[in-house]
């Protein structure tokens, strides 16, 4: 019988503590891949701003035009049109911050939006919400509750996003509903959408009476953030334009970007579309340099294709992956932390959604994105925020976050004695190398199964889909929220029910 064998004088190895995991602040060890040469990335950013100078962006916001007006540009105001100067757009990018620190209630849960961190945010602005139970429907403020729950439990989802649209609760009020779960479920940086200026500043106030900040305090640090959507082709409309300037004039975070459909709302080619999404996103993060020199805003890129058979947006596809890689570039070529989406057009949560979304997120996090939205949950192309899709695709991030610590290469861990311990056909199941390290090795699955065919079958059989089901019943089961949320309820309901009978705040269009 083959047998290791233990060198004299070596002691038994001693149990090893279970395994922690430290996803909450990661680092993409990734050196950033690309899709275009460094001639091809220059050609586009020059057409990008020829496009803002002689084409111009159509900006429906008239404080937004004399802001644009004040700063040199060409503005007409009877098309809307404004032609942006390089010059302009050149001061404007010279201002901006390189490196944002992001606060939460707890300081733990703050993240660096900076080149080479990475920050992954559940998928968001979903009307419908799906589970294996009651199958698809309209977004609820249950739902969103939920799924506020669920992205609290797992440090790999680093800040919140507005996972799905509460339909049940009037648009006049909704936002107190959104902001308020938010702040008392959560103790991570919480997302507000930017529907107009009363809306806006409603929740920066109940952020600061939960965080117990001044106006001083909040303004001098980031505590939420949004992200603005042009209208492509070269359209900024009134909410999106006001948000700008609203966040960048209170010291928030706002992240530019063009949701551009290559074959749709933009070029076919995926160099033409990524020229568009470049023009509008300057033209952007010019508006909030105007509107507060320094403000903090980040690049942000969300191409994909369209099917030309049928007009619907695909996810997850080759060209995704291509554009994502060169926004990547774009971002580097101007300077700045940048946003990607990972994203699926999937139905169902099938091999079709786990290819488009795995697909989508290797593609963020080799195009080196600071922050990939819509990175668990997303179906349908953003029309639905499955809670077993969220599940698994946890999995997923928290495989791309054991990745973000390198492997140990130590003397030890080389593991020459472990080597020289076992007898050619031995095995390694009882060397002393092993017995110190088995907890704490490998990554645990949450909720793959790796079991044999025969252990699976008396487990139940049971699909990765149904095992997410289990997953997200646990988690919500036994959550409890975080002090910090918890302690700050009372302040905000006292602020909510002053403003209700005031009669709320209508959102801008």
């Amino acid at each position: 019988m083959r047998q290791n064998r233990r060198h004299p004088g070596q002691s038994p190895a001693r149990v090893p503590a279970a395994r922690a995991a430290a996803y909450r602040q990661l680092r993409n060890p990734f050196e950033p891949q690309v899709a275009f040469s460094a001639d091809a990335v220059a050609a586009m950013h020059e057409q990008a701003l020829r496009v803002n100078e002689t084409l111009g962006i159509k900006v429906l916001l008239p404080e937004a035009r004399a802001l644009y007006r004040q700063a040199g540009a060409q503005v007409d105001d009877e098309t809307q049109l404004v032609r942006i100067g390089r010059e302009i757009i050149e001061a404007a990018l010279a201002g901006c911050p390189r490196s944002i620190q992001g606060f939460g209630a707890d300081p733990s849960r703050s993240v660096q939006f900076s080149p080479g961190s990475l920050v992954f945010i559940g998928g968001s602005s979903c009307p419908n919400a799906a589970d294996l139970e009651r199958g698809r429907r309209p977004g609820s403020l249950a739902d969103l509750t939920d799924l506020t729950k669920i992205s609290q439990h797992f440090d790999v989802l680093h800040v919140l996003g507005n996972h799905v649209e509460p339909q049940d609760v009037p648009v006049h009020v909704r936002h107190y509903a959104t902001t308020r779960l938010q702040l008392t479920l959560s103790d991570k940086m919480p997302q507000l959408s930017a529907r107009g200026t009363a809306q806006t500043e409603d929740g920066f106030a109940m952020i600061r009476l939960a965080r117990g900040l001044s106006e001083r305090d909040f303004r001098s640090g980031v505590h939420v953030y949004t992200i603005i959507n042009s209208n492509s082709p070269r359209t900024l409309d009134i909410s999106m334009a006001q948000g700008i300037i609203d966040f960048a004039r209170n010291g928030q975070l706002t992240i530019i970007t063009p949701f551009c459909l290559a074959g749709a709302m933009a070029p076919i080619t995926i160099a033409g579309a990524l020229t568009l999404q470049h023009a509008e996103a300057l033209a952007g993060i010019t508006l909030a340099q105007l509107a507060h020199p320094g403000a903090p805003v980040l690049y942000g890129s969300f191409l994909s294709n369209v099917d030309m058979k049928s007009g619907s947006p695909a996810f997850g596809t080759p060209a995704h992956l291509q554009a994502t890689l060169g926004a990547g570039q774009l971002a580097r070529h101007i300077g700045l932390p940048w946003r990607a989406g990972a994203g699926t057009a999937a139905n169902v949560v099938d091999a079709q959604a786990a290819w488009e979304t795995q697909f989508s997120l290797w593609a963020s996090v080799l195009a080196g994105a600071t922050v990939c939205v819509h990175a668990a949950g997303w179906l349908e192309g953003g029309l639905t925020n499955s809670y077993e899709k969220c599940i698994a695709d946890v999995e997923m991030l928290q495989m791309f976050a054991e990745l973000c610590t390198p492997p140990d290469a130590s003397a030890d861990a080389i593991g020459y004695e472990a080597i020289a311990e076992v007898a050619p056909g031995g095995h390694f199941f009882a060397a002393a190398h092993t017995m110190a390290r088995y907890r704490t090795a490998f990554y645990e699955p949450l909720i793959a199964d790796v079991a044999n065919f025969g252990t699976w079958t008396e487990n139940g059989s049971l699909t990765a889909t149904e095992r997410a089901r289990a997953k997200w019943r646990q988690v919500l089961a036994e959550f409890t929220p975080p002090p910090a949320a918890v302690d700050c309820a009372e302040r905000i309901d006292e602020f909510i029910a002053r403003r209700t009978e005031q009669g709320g705040a209508p959102p801008v269009t």
